[in-house]
């Protein structure tokens, strides 16, 4: 394959992305309601001739490039924005109130689109097949749009599967990735301690609601503390506690929500289970009882090692080896990217975007989020050498 030729023809296609990227971000779109960008991915797939399927997972579309005999191999953008007011003025801020493209999944699609073009373009070079994947609701609402999306069988026939997260507080020109977990599962919780009302000066007449979440609360810190291994990133975090009416009013229910965020599914299965058990025996020895509700959100992202080593390896020689980093602690943000790597090895990563000069080093789902858009072409160009190198395997 020709390296040179192909990395050339992604850096001839910036402005294009720019464009892409700009009209993306001007025309945001949340959760699965992404008609408008579906569409226009679309329009440009069918254009470059690939095959394109629409409607997938509810609003997804793919786009179908035929190379030959070897490995078929995914990538994968997210289309769906934030409900976010923008306050950032630009010539491209967005045009729909309360919409915006806070998160750079208008990059995502950009560099997605440029690869596709650069690809389709350069069809006879190919040694396997293309599948892009460009998803909805990667925001949510849960499961988000990735586990529909494989139930209708997106997955068929991928060998291995690659994502990138533009990331606004690494510089632009570098790559981050870590070689296994990358990113926790997220699952929320809402635990009622119900107890028994009455008069706040005679309490031994009444069950405390408070009392039972106080304990609840701090027996969950001891969860985090003394019952898990510390080499385990594991977050539990209550977020709400709703309780009580008056002063002089022992309050008959009391209830406390959170989130809990691991990278280890055993350990994920094994805190979920303790939040039940433990609110009962508390519930039960004041005399009282509980209603424990769990929803269980994404599964930890975890890549496969050896397709994170092809992408560093990629990275590398695209940006330098001194602008790509193995990162040693996974982000405890969630991802639903973590459903494709249940079903196929494969790797997402971190491509440096931010610029602190040109402002644009506000944290994600900042209403004044920016990133460089030079990283844009970065991006095309590390997904190609990955294909190139998985296809030279």
């Amino acid at each position: 394959m020709e390296k040179t030729e192909l990395l050339e023809a992604a850096q001839k296609e910036a402005e294009n992305m720019i464009r892409w990227r700009r009209h993306f971000h001007r025309y945001p779109e949340v959760g699965f309601e992404v008609e408008h960008t579906a569409d226009y991915i679309a329009e440009h797939l069918e254009e470059w001739g690939l095959k394109v399927t629409k409607n997938v997972g509810r609003t997804g579309v793919v786009g179908f490039l035929e190379g030959g005999e070897g490995k078929t191999i995914a990538l994968r953008a997210d289309m769906d924005a934030l409900p976010i007011m923008e306050t950032k003025e630009t010539d491209y801020r967005s045009e729909n109130i309360g919409k915006m493209h806070a998160c750079a999944h208008d990059g995502h699609m950009a560099i997605l689109l440029g690869v596709a073009k650069v690809m389709a373009s350069h069809q006879k070079l190919l040694k396997g097949n293309l599948k892009f994947i460009f998803q909805p609701a990667e925001e949510g609402p849960a499961p988000g749009g990735a586990a529909p999306m494989i139930e209708e069988g997106v997955l068929e026939g991928v060998d291995y599967i690659f994502g990138a997260h533009l990331h606004s507080l690494y510089p632009v020109g570098t790559a981050g990735i870590n070689l296994t977990n990358m990113m926790a599962s997220t699952d929320n919780f809402s635990i009622e301690m119900i107890g028994k009302g009455g008069h706040a000066g005679l309490p031994h007449e009444s069950i405390d609601a408070i009392a039972m979440a106080f304990r609840m609360y701090q027996e969950i810190q001891l969860m985090v503390s003394r019952n898990t291994d510390p080499l385990e990133p594991l977050v539990i975090s209550v977020g709400t506690i709703n309780a009580g009416v008056a002063t002089n009013v022992i309050a008959d229910n009391a209830l406390l929500t959170g989130t809990v965020r691991t990278q280890s599914k055993d350990i994920r299965e094994k805190i979920l289970q303790q939040l039940e058990h433990k609110a009962k025996l508390i519930s039960e020895s004041e005399g009282g009882y509980c209603d424990v509700r769990i929803e269980k959100g994404l599964p930890p992202l975890v890549n496969h090692e050896p397709s994170s080593l092809m992408v560093k390896n990629a990275a590398a020689k695209v940006l330098g080896k001194e602008n790509v980093f193995i990162l040693e602690k996974p982000n405890m943000g969630a991802e639903d990217f973590a459903y494709y790597l249940e079903k196929v090895p494969g790797a997402f990563y971190w491509i440096g975007a931010g610029n602190k000069e040109k402002g644009m080093d506000y944290v994600m789902h900042h209403p004044q989020f920016d990133f460089d858009e030079m990283a844009l072409v970065n991006g095309v160009q590390i997904f190609i050498q990955t294909l190139i190198d998985v296809w030279n395997l």
